[in-house]
């Protein structure tokens, strides 16, 4: 926050509460010829106002509350950046309860961690756990059942763009992912056919059915030559690579929608993907649980009769 912001936050508290002593003062001050009157002569439909202060137990409230403001404002941070006299912060604060959580439960995680995920996925306290680390930080984008939404993949399938093994999803949590698919539609001759054309080829590359659909067969034999434009990432059968998250194009899963149309804007502007690193975020211990957790989604796993690590 800038020094601006600082000042402005300090004025219009200063302001506040100078105008709610004054106010006190100029209610209580009374003249004692005012005193004498009865009422203030102000009467509406029958009603008259009378000219009496504050009681003193009311007066007395408020002018504790404006004590007890300019001392928590000189003990706590409440003018902008000065700092108050405690030196407490909510940053220090949070800092504190994070470091008391991580004395609290890190014996349990490290215990966890001695336990390869293949098998931690058998102990079901380790996946509960592992459950609401991943509802705190991954259910935002892959949703509080992992399955995902457009754009952002199911992990409880078998359908891995940077592989599924127990090592990658170590790897992906924790150095996170950055995937691109370039605009093809210059490559494959720019215009709204060549588009159309691609995006059928595509399409029955998972739905053999869209071949014998009209004219879906000329624009297949028209664009097929044209795939090799796309091979390098995709595989000349288009079967993907896990080695550069290229998506298989030969299953029946996609990550930005089956449509036609959904298929003919991926080709023609090209789609960015980013799956952010949580190595500064977790303890490597804690990835190993969560990791454990996402394995479990597509791994079923053998609970019977297992200890806790």
């Amino acid at each position: 926050m800038s020094n601006f912001w600082s000042w402005f936050i300090i004025v219009i508290v200063a302001i506040n509460l100078l105008g709610c002593a004054g106010l006190l003062l100029w209610n209580n001050s009374i003249s004692a010829e005012e005193a004498a009157k009865e009422t203030t002569g102000h009467s509406f439909d029958g009603i008259v106002e009378r000219n009496s202060p504050l009681p003193r137990w009311w007066l007395g409230l408020f002018i504790g509350t404006l004590i007890f403001a300019c001392v928590y404002l000189a003990l706590y941070p409440g003018l902008g950046k000065f700092e108050g006299m405690l030196g407490w912060t909510s940053a220090s604060q949070y800092d504190s309860e994070v470091a008391l959580v991580e004395r609290q439960t890190g014996p349990l995680f490290e215990q966890y961690a001695q336990v390869p995920i293949e098998e931690l996925i058998n102990y079901p306290e380790a996946l509960a756990v592992g459950g609401r680390l991943f509802a705190n930080n991954c259910a935002i984008c892959h949703g509080s059942d992992a399955r995902g939404a457009k754009g952002y993949p199911n992990l409880a399938d078998d359908v891995w763009l940077y592989g599924g093994s127990a090592e990658q999803i170590v790897t992906t949590i924790t150095a996170g992912r950055q995937g691109m698919m370039p605009p093809m539609a210059a490559a494959i001759g720019n215009t709204d056919d060549a588009v159309r054309d691609m995006a059928i080829y595509v399409q029955s590359l998972s739905r053999p059915d869209v071949a014998n659909k009209g004219s879906n067969a000329a624009a297949i034999e028209r664009a097929k030559p044209k795939f090799v434009m796309c091979a390098a990432c995709h595989g000349p059968d288009g079967s993907g690579n896990q080695m550069l998250g290229a998506p298989n194009l030969t299953d029946a899963s996609w990550l930005y929608g089956p449509r036609l149309e959904d298929i003919e804007y991926t080709i023609r502007n090209g789609r960015s993907g980013h799956m952010p690193a949580h190595e500064n975020l977790l303890t490597k211990e804690r990835i190993h649980v969560i990791s454990a957790y996402v394995y479990s989604l597509s791994h079923k796993p053998d609970t019977k009769g297992l200890p806790s690590p």
